[in-house]
């Protein structure tokens, strides 16, 4: 997929020389966080998987810091402190049955503080963290009951979510939704089988992330 280009429109006052842009008068029309590479963000969200579930916090760190930089396009500073967080929380989740889902939740809060601070988004990041723990919540029982048949619960999680995060409708990032609760069916029956890192699941896994992220970045890369 083709880089986007962010736009800035500058302005002028009354009689000054258009050859001096006035400080502070950037627009970006597109936000990195709204301009993503689906192909690496979804590559970069299969590894950080199957390191979560074979417990490699390194390489998962790794994962969790490029996914930042490409999914959020923050600074280096923010990219490193965000990713330590979205780690922290993850490993405050890992645990089965005796996890913390408060303390992971504290941990993306500060995260989605980040993203908000850093491009004026409305969300509530408590409340954004609240969703995202909660699909998480969801994906869990999954695994561990019967549910995993029916992924409704999940991909209303996922796109209650990314309405909320984008400011858009549930309806329009439904799609994105399906698509990465697949890749958690391909994830789900990978651990089940004994986590080999040659399994063709693997692939199955990053293509539907691809396939999310391509439908996610066709709704809110905009204005």
């Amino acid at each position: 997929m083709a880089r986007y280009e962010f736009l800035r429109v500058i302005s002028f006052r009354p009689g000054q020389r258009k050859d001096r842009a006035v400080a502070g008068a950037v627009d970006w029309r597109v936000m990195p966080h709204r301009a993503f590479d689906p192909r690496r963000v979804g590559s970069l969200e299969c590894a950080a998987w199957v390191a979560y579930y074979r417990r490699d916090w390194l390489p998962l760190l790794r994962s969790a810091i490029g996914l930042t930089r490409h999914m959020f396009g923050l600074p280096w500073p923010s990219t490193l402190y965000g990713a330590s967080l979205v780690l922290r929380a993850n490993q405050l989740w890992a645990p089965f049955p005796d996890n913390d889902p408060d303390g992971a939740r504290r941990a993306m809060e500060r995260f989605y503080r980040l993203v908000s601070r850093r491009y004026h988004e409305p969300f509530n990041p408590a409340r954004a963290a609240v969703l995202e723990v909660e699909w998480w919540r969801i994906h869990r029982e999954h695994q561990h009951t019967d549910a995993g048949s029916d992924d409704s619960a999940l991909v209303d999680a996922l796109s209650t979510l990314y309405a909320y995060l984008y400011g858009v409708s549930q309806p329009s990032v439904r799609v994105a939704a399906e698509q990465r609760a697949l890749a958690m069916r391909c994830s789900d029956r990978w651990v089940a089988q004994g986590r080999d890192l040659a399994s063709p699941l693997i692939g199955e896994e990053r293509a539907a992330l691809v396939r999310s992220y391509a439908a996610l970045l066709a709704v809110v890369h905009r204005v």
